[in-house]
């Protein structure tokens, strides 16, 4: 088995020849299947837009403690806005995870059917650029992973829409992250991002500023995974497991501590994860279904998925 994921190119599935775009979604599908992991380039998201945001992020998390706390919404899940150093923890883990982060949601216009059940976006004052860039940032990320859903269908043989609709107007998240250098905050049994699924259907990160990131293969071993410039990773959640009747796993990954101090730098992160719009169902695929792989899992709404699994990782009460 390789100890590596694959590195696709995910213009030869939107501009590539017929040969170009059936192998991409045979290895997409394959890798999905494999390690839950996928690297992608040339995936259309301008990395002058994703600096620009990673400089945001530095001007963001470095406000006085007082002033990011104005923006944490207690009753708001960590759906948007700020959440604190130390919130949020990891399922069946009682020590938070040693991060603080922002989130930015879908941005609806006023009248729209999901505006109440989404919340509205907090946006710092103390940042002229933020509001633009992030917004642009999120765009950039759902037009892409609508174009990554698609392929996933077509690997699975089913109509090209069949992800993508889940995820039409979903409750996507830009979480944007900072892990501060341990000598300067730390919590005893802590870890930068515990061991972890991800909820959603799929989730796209733009290359960390520092490496950290390590997934858990099908055998049991941690390897590392780094999105170098240019790259974006892709992981595969909760969601899309239980609809594809855990054919594509949701696999376990987690940011170590830096090993030395030499390591022991400021690090950030923007995973956008990828939502369906609350009311989808999760029902598991018939094409995933046969008698040898019965049916795992009832129906569930996402919008019920999410909030059980926000229950268990201390966002919501």
């Amino acid at each position: 088995m390789s100890k590596h994921i694959s590195v696709l190119d995910l213009s030869h599935y939107t501009n590539g020849t017929p040969a170009e775009r059936a192998r991409f979604t045979q290895a997409w599908g394959e890798g999905l299947t494999e390690f839950g992991f996928v690297s992608i380039v040339n995936h259309g998201v301008d990395d002058g837009l994703i600096r620009r945001t990673y400089a945001d992020a530095e001007r963001l998390f470095a406000l006085p403690k007082e002033v990011k706390q104005k923006y944490f919404i207690p009753e708001g899940g960590g759906q948007r806005g700020y959440t604190p150093f130390g919130q949020e923890h990891a399922k069946n883990r009682k020590v938070g995870d040693l991060k603080e982060f922002w989130h930015v949601g879908r941005d609806l216009p006023a009248g729209h059917e999901r505006q109440a059940v989404y919340g509205a976006n907090v946006w710092p004052s103390e940042l002229a650029t933020f509001k633009e860039n992030t917004l642009a940032l999120f765009k950039a990320l759902d037009q892409a992973a609508a174009v990554m859903l698609q392929a996933l269908a077509d690997y699975f043989k089913l109509p090209t829409p069949t992800f993508s609709n889940m995820a039409q107007d979903g409750n996507s998240v830009l979480r944007i992250i900072h892990y501060p250098p341990l000598k300067d905050m730390f919590i005893p049994g802590g870890v930068r991002a515990a061991e972890h699924e991800d909820i959603n259907l799929i989730t796209l990160l733009c290359e960390s500023t520092s490496s950290g990131l390590e997934l858990l293969t099908r055998q049991n071993e941690w390897i590392a995974v780094d999105a170098l410039k240019g790259q974006i990773v892709v992981d595969s959640g909760d969601m899309l497991s239980r609809v594809t009747n855990e054919v594509i796993p949701s696999t376990t990954h987690r940011v170590v501590n830096p090993k030395s101090t030499d390591d022991d730098v400021v690090r950030y992160s923007m995973p956008f994860f990828v939502h369906p719009w609350p009311e989808c169902s999760l029902r598991v695929l018939d094409a995933c279904v046969s008698e040898e792989h019965p049916r795992k899992f009832p129906d569930i709404t996402a919008d019920a998925f999410l909030r059980q699994r926000l229950r268990e990782i201390g966002l919501i009460k």
